[in-house]
């Protein structure tokens, strides 16, 4: 399915913001909670490897969608992988979810889990993905931010994912640490100021 008309030719650095304003309005911070560095780090690096794949439509809060793999390339879908052979659209990664706070979850077929070639890809992302955060001045200095070359609704939401982990951060007070400093933060419970936080739980009401 193509993109919106309306969107084509857009200016840039207009296009999306009253979306994202909307997204934003729709997440007050009182609902983002703490979070710990390994929760940041997890839900950056999942999330951000769903909004790198291929869709053009807006992803719906608390609805499921569906990871593809073909010729090298994932794309997001909303049909699950019943409905479809996998010759149309390949190899099914796994069920995603979007949360309340704008964080994805992917939970893994078992196809996916026991692929070798597959399980060696994400391993490889990781690492890079890790690199990075430690290379990173400060972890706030490490989230993505707006991204132009992202399609439409894939920079929207990483645009809004930045604004919901970097107040997880600063609830927590890591957002000024590097990555090395928070993990030491984690690991020493008599000098962590973290807080404890528990399985995701999207807010209800």
């Amino acid at each position: 399915m193509p993109p919106p008309p309306e969107n084509k030719g857009a200016n840039p650095q207009g296009k999306g913001l009253s979306p994202v304003a909307n997204l934003l309005a729709e997440l007050p911070a009182k609902y983002i909670p703490a979070k710990s560095v390994t929760q940041i780090a997890d839900e950056l690096f999942t999330s951000m490897f769903v909004l790198n794949s291929d869709f053009a439509f807006k992803p719906v809060v608390g609805n499921s969608y569906w990871l593809y793999q073909k010729q090298g390339k994932f794309r997001l879908s909303l049909v699950s992988p019943e409905q479809w052979s996998e010759k149309v659209y390949g190899f099914c990664i796994g069920c995603c979810r979007l949360h309340e706070d704008i964080s994805w979850t992917i939970e893994l077929t078992e196809q996916a889990a026991s692929d070798e070639q597959f399980t060696r890809y994400l391993q490889i992302r990781r690492e890079q993905f890790e690199k990075n955060l430690q290379n990173a001045v400060t972890l706030e200095t490490a989230l993505p931010g707006y991204m132009e070359k992202l399609p439409f609704y894939q920079r929207m939401l990483t645009t809004v994912l930045t604004y919901s982990l970097k107040t997880s951060m600063n609830k927590s007070g890591i957002a000024a640490l590097t990555y090395d400093q928070a993990n030491q933060e984690e690991t020493n419970p008599e000098k962590t100021i973290l807080e404890k936080t528990g399985p995701k739980e999207d807010h209800q009401g």
